[in-house]
């Protein structure tokens, strides 16, 4: 299970392809394109690999659920596998769309380059599988984080920094919790206007934001107030109460950016 503190990037994926211009053509326009509400499956996605300075090196996932509204949840086990491990902390709860960047695994410094990673998820019958390893040209850097997030190329940059947050809790149907979530930030890169590639036209502004979402847990979690916090340079807060349906542990994430790289807060939550 995830618990503590730590940062990870939204970014695209490292592989890069070479499309002809005669198959562009021939797949344009895309406004024709049918966006399906519910549904559809999800198929995981490989990111990219990291060193780390111990040697070790990371892995990163994200996912694509095929919905553009319908949340998805798949418990660990057999229809949610990380190999080797079974259990790798990654997500139950699935948020429509492209989701990048949502977990990393750890391998040792002996890793081979044929050795994978592979992450397997099985819905409405439809089984797809991510397979990662440590090809040459799949490795990610800081620079190329920043520049697939659209945050510029500041090196100097840092991801925000959790000042505090709410601890593992526990309890009982049908009450709720409180959750808060304080960051702060360098305050790089600079506040912009981003737009939203999925809503075209729909202005998105960019400096320190904290959001809360549902991890990992039985389905049935809901925010209140459900809003994302903004802020720059000064610490932000986020506070929400979660409500819940169903008996269970649950994992709530805040999420802070600052437009470019992004940390991680895990709320461990049992529900009797």
């Amino acid at each position: 299970m995830i618990t503590g503190k730590r940062w990870l990037p939204f970014l695209t994926g490292a592989v890069f392809l070479l499309v002809s211009p005669v198959f562009l053509r021939a797949q344009a326009p895309y406004t024709g394109e049918v966006r399906i509400a519910r549904g559809q499956d999800v198929t995981p996605a490989f990111e990219g690999w990291m060193p780390n300075p111990d040697g070790t090196f990371s892995m990163y996932f994200g996912y694509m659920n095929r919905n553009y509204e319908e949340e998805l949840d798949i418990p660990i086990g057999p229809t949610n596998d990380v190999e080797p491990g079974g259990d790798r902390g990654q997500p139950t709860h699935f948020y429509p769309r492209r989701q990048r960047m949502v977990f990393s695994v750890v391998v040792p410094k002996d890793w081979s380059l044929d050795q994978k990673v592979v992450w397997t998820l099985t819905i409405r019958g439809k089984t797809n599988v991510a397979k990662g390893w440590l090809q040459p040209e799949w490795q990610i850097n800081k620079e190329v984080i920043m520049q697939e997030a659209g945050g510029g190329t500041d090196l100097e940059n840092q991801p925000p920094v959790f000042i505090s947050g709410s601890g593992p809790q526990t309890v009982t149907l049908p009450n709720p919790i409180t959750l808060t979530a304080t960051v702060q930030d360098d305050g790089r890169p600079k506040p912009r206007i981003a737009r939203d590639i999925e809503e075209v036209g729909t202005p998105i502004p960019s400096g320190l934001s904290v959001r809360w979402i549902h991890y990992r847990g039985p389905t049935g979690v809901s925010f209140e107030p459900g809003t994302v916090a903004r802020g720059y340079q000064k610490p932000v807060t986020s506070t929400t109460t979660a409500i819940f349906k169903a008996p269970g542990v649950y994992v709530l994430r805040a999420i802070a950016s600052d437009g470019a790289l992004t940390s991680f807060h895990d709320v461990t939550v049992t529900v009797k």
